[in-house]
């Protein structure tokens, strides 16, 4: 898969919430999705600091993994991953500008392109309606939905307990619903959904009940996180940007 050259990667902190400024009027929150869905993935990102206060100087690597599937039976058919040295320091709000290199660096070695993608963070649940899953899925041009364990932005009533229940996520300055927070599985804690680009929110839920199989965190992103994980302990001897690639045909 080949990304877009949106913007540069070598920027100030403060250049880069102007490009998500800029980019949140790129992102669509409405259905256009291929159909019917044949391959979806998931995405995640673990990182490596190479040294004392290096998770908030940027000094270390990140790993980035994707796990890609049949729809939808799940059916795994590809896993890729990419470590990368990190470039950008931790500064709230701006995560994608810090991971989306090693995510961009793993879709490449991607053989199965997806439909759509699951990513672990925000989408437009996000203070400039700009998080990593909107602002990787104008980069890869593809649908993408956000997957967050904990809210960024926004507030919401606890919803029912039953699994696939769900309640708005409300922006509380704007009173604007940003995203839903989604009981995965009965009595747990919800986890938050939202539009990452290409599609509406309620197909966001829809699909994510859709790909959730009595845990917490739903298959794609859970798989994705336990593979990065695998990924960086196998990868600690071997140069940053080495591929690790398996297909299941």
């Amino acid at each position: 898969m080949k990304a877009r050259q949106l913007h540069p990667w070598d920027v100030t902190p403060a250049e880069a919430r102007e490009i998500q400024s800029k980019l949140r009027g790129l992102v669509e929150c409405r259905d256009r999705l291929p159909r019917p869905l044949r391959i979806v993935a998931g995405a995640d990102v673990a990182l490596e600091i190479s040294e004392p206060g290096g998770w908030r100087t940027g000094r270390g690597r990140a790993f980035a993994g994707v796990v890609a599937y049949r729809f939808p039976r799940m059916e795994e058919i590809e896993r890729v991953s990419a470590a990368l040295p990190l470039r950008f320091p931790y500064v709230p709000g701006l995560l994608s500008f810090r991971e989306i290199p090693a995510l961009l660096a793993a879709f490449g070695k991607l053989r199965h392109a997806p439909d759509l993608i699951f990513c672990d963070g925000h989408g437009y649940a996000h203070p400039r309606r700009l998080g990593i899953a909107s602002h990787l899925g104008l980069l890869l041009d593809r649908p993408t939905i956000g997957v967050a364990k904990s809210v960024l932005v926004g507030a919401y009533r606890e919803p029912g307990l039953g699994a696939g229940k769900s309640s708005p996520l409300v922006d509380e300055k704007t009173g604007e619903v940003i995203g839903a927070a989604l009981r995965t599985r009965r009595a747990v804690r919800p986890v938050f959904i939202s539009t990452g680009h290409r599609i509406s929110l309620q197909h966001a839920i829809e699909l994510t009940r859709a790909v959730s199989d009595g845990y917490r965190i739903p298959r794609p992103t859970r798989d994705a996180d336990r593979w990065v994980a695998l990924a960086r302990r196998a990868a600690t001897s071997e140069p940053a940007g080495r591929m690790t690639v398996a297909v299941f045909s």
